[in-house]
């Protein structure tokens, strides 16, 4: 039975599925656990009734699944109550820090982050924000990224981020299906992709760029500005009742998917579904230092991993935000750890291993004295560190010894002498790789999750950690596994909990297929867990090669194989579904273009000391592809041969390769925002290579 409260009383009747009769007590409402599952609270963090625990519809509302107990059992708090709740707390604490032309970092407080984000609302307002229609967001990491979001929603919208590397043809499909009725941009560049399209979108009203001169005598665009000019003389009647109205179970957020298969999905994330999953981060990260940890953001905001971290982790736990430069993919961003000093860093596969390149050019430079040191410390530390993950406690003289005199120096050169925890996430990072940065004293730790779970449905904090897991499942959430007779796995890892996406935006179809009928969201990926709760992923269903003799084959653990044997190839995609054995594709590594990050001819420097190494003459990739150039393709058939010594069977063995005539990057379409391969676009792209292979 469901009671709904009294409007004037103080106090809510909060119902939950599987509860007891336990009653928890907050600041201003008693939550009382029964039987049924829905939840009454009055105001801003007020959750409606729902008939279901999914939807595809704009402003429909869905259940909870607020546990009896745990951290599932936390009252639910939407996005403004939870910047409320911060500001009221650390009111004049650094929010955001944006490091401005002159040199200087400018900062801002988190009251004057709530002013702004209530200025912006109500300028968005009065520029024609419908209900549960969108402010899409196209720019790099800034703080009017963080406001534009945080305002889209305080104002009873949807915030939906774009990826700047999208073409004009994306974007719109973005705009369109989410029912933009503002976009916000960084620059010119980015403007010029909407205004392309602009004629097309009936319904957006307003474009508002931040960065950079701003042609206003267009009609509907706006500099930041006029907005924030907009806003500060409007009354906060409008905005106040709006507030009023929302309520924690219905969607204020829209994240694409890479959309590797069709045109992206719109992943609609609740209130709850944001604030609770930052919740379970921060209870999982420990000791999280209100006011006193910073953390640079710079990964793509458009991506739900930098979302859930940069933006809702930290204003749950009132971290300051340090925003990197728009080119920190590009080489910036140590300078930037370096002038900040993280005390906690996220960083995708790609951005590690190009710390793990550095630090080993660096080392090869080195004198024999120094190289010897070196290894003498990476020895001692790697001890340390598998010792801790096995449970003893201690540390040795040695150990104390090559953190000082080697292990804070490295820190130092990459701005991490801070930092407390690392964390790579988003892909699958080479075990190998982790090794060599737990032998430098930095424990990398996993986290493992999907737009569709809001974030992270796993993470580790060292020393409960295995260098080949996922992560350890967080506390509140559930995890089962599809098709296996055991409770561990293997089997298709399923997730259910209070991070799970209401559904896809206007696709209830897609959204049943995510979803079975008992809430358990299908990832699509292959795994196990063991005693420790950590878990382990050992394929990706899509993913999976399944060899003409009906083998399957996962193809990350070859393809890592081949990268460990190889340091100077770039990336590695197996080939083989349906085929008689298997292949791969190589990249070598390049320099890139700084304007775009577009993949040059001319190998990057370690690599061509390793093909001079070899006895060739080649300083490009170009020269290596034309002329076929035995020196090298001995050096990778032999590197193969090596890693084909680690497979389980004959049939996961590679038996052929081929150097493409040109590293992977987002500007040329193999990857994805996060780095991720699109093996669809380099199956396409390389048809006629990978053909080659099988003829007779």
């Amino acid at each position: 039975m469901l009671e709904k409260s009294n409007k004037n009383s103080e106090n809510s009747t909060v119902t939950v599925e599987n509860g007891a009769t336990d009653t928890l007590k907050t600041n201003n409402m008693q939550v009382a656990n029964g039987v049924s599952q829905q939840i009454y609270l009055n105001g801003p963090d007020q959750v409606v009734p729902a008939e279901s625990y999914t939807t595809a519809i704009p402003g429909c509302h869905v259940k909870l699944r607020i546990a009896p107990r745990g951290l599932a059992a936390e009252p639910p708090i939407s996005v403004p109550g939870l910047l409320s709740r911060t500001t009221a707390r650390y009111p004049n604490a650094t929010a955001l820090a944006t490091k401005k032309a002159d040199g200087k970092w400018h900062k801002i407080t988190y009251k004057q982050y709530q002013d702004r984000v209530r200025i912006i609302a109500k300028a968005f307002l009065k520029l024609g924000l419908d209900r549960y229609h969108s402010v899409s967001i196209l720019g790099f990491n800034s703080e009017q990224w963080f406001i534009a979001d945080l305002a889209a929603i305080h104002a009873g919208g949807y915030a939906a981020g774009i990826y700047t590397t999208n073409s004009a043809d994306a974007c719109f499909h973005c705009l369109e299906s989410s029912r933009a009725n503002i976009c916000a941009v960084q620059d010119k560049k980015q403007l010029d992709k909407i205004l392309s399209v602009k004629h097309k979108l009936p319904l957006l009203k307003a474009i508002v760029q931040w960065e950079g001169p701003v042609d206003t005598s267009i009609p509907g665009i706006y500099s930041w500005d006029q907005l924030l000019e907009i806003g500060a003389k409007e009354p906060d009647t409008q905005l106040n009742e709006i507030l009023k109205s929302i309520a924690v179970n219905e969607c204020c957020t829209l994240v694409y998917t890479s959309g590797t298969v069709g045109p992206p999905k719109a992943v609609m994330l609740s209130h709850d579904n944001l604030t609770w999953d930052a919740f379970g981060i921060g209870e999982r990260c420990q000791n999280l230092q209100p006011t006193r940890d910073r953390l640079v953001s710079f990964l793509p905001l458009s991506h739900v991993a930098a979302q859930v971290v940069d933006i809702y982790t930290t204003l749950s736990n009132a971290v300051t935000v340090y925003f990197a430069q728009p080119d920190a993919l590009k080489g910036s961003l140590v300078e930037t750890l370096k002038e900040v000093r993280p005390t906690r860093f996220l960083g995708v596969p790609r951005v590690w291993e190009k710390m793990y390149e550095k630090i080993m050019a660096v080392g090869a430079s080195s004198g024999p004295l120094k190289k010897q040191i070196a290894l003498w410390a990476k020895e001692k530390g790697l001890q340390y560190h598998l010792s801790r993950i096995n449970g003893y406690e201690g540390s040795s003289v040695g150990y104390k010894l090559a953190k000082s005199l080697v292990f804070s120096k490295i820190h130092e050169s990459l701005g991490l002498d801070k930092c407390s925890t690392f964390v790579t996430a988003a892909a699958p990072l080479s075990p190998d790789i982790k090794k060599f940065f737990l032998s430098l004293d930095i424990p990398l730790v996993d986290a493992f999750g999907m737009s569709e779970a809001a974030g992270a449905h796993t993470l580790s904090i060292y020393p409960k950690f295995s260098l080949d897991s996922a992560g350890e499942i967080l506390e509140g959430t559930e995890t089962k596994f599809g098709g296996s007779m055991s409770p561990n796995g293997p089997g298709e890892i399923m997730m259910r909990g209070r991070h799970v996406f209401m559904g896809y935006l206007n696709d209830a179809e897609k959204t049943k297929g995510a979803i079975d009928d008992d809430g358990w969201l299908l990832s699509g990926d292959v795994g196990r867990v063991d005693s420790n709760n950590l878990l382990y992923i050992t394929g990706r269903i899509k993913e999976l090669l399944i060899t003409a003799g009906g083998e399957n084959v996962a193809p990350v653990l070859i393809e890592q194989a081949i990268q460990a044997e190889l340091l100077h190839v770039g990336y590695a995609v197996l080939i083989g579904d349906r085929r008689k054995f298997l292949s791969v594709l190589l990249t070598l590594k390049t320099k890139v273009s700084p304007e775009t990050g577009e993949p040059l001819d001319e190998l990057e420097s370690e690599a061509r000391k390793w093909v001079a190494s070899l006895g060739s003459s080649a300083t490009k990739l170009s020269e290596i592809v034309n002329s076929k150039d035995p020196a090298v393709h001995k050096a990778i058939e032999a590197g193969i041969t090596r890693a084909n010594k680690h497979a389980i069977s004959n049939a996961q063995k590679v038996q052929k390769f081929a150097i493409l005539p040109s590293d992977f990057s987002v500007y040329t379409g193999e990857l994805g925002p996060t780095l991720k391969i699109k093996r669809n676009v380099v199956y396409e792209k390389y048809k006629d290579i990978i053909e080659d292979f099988y003829k007779e």
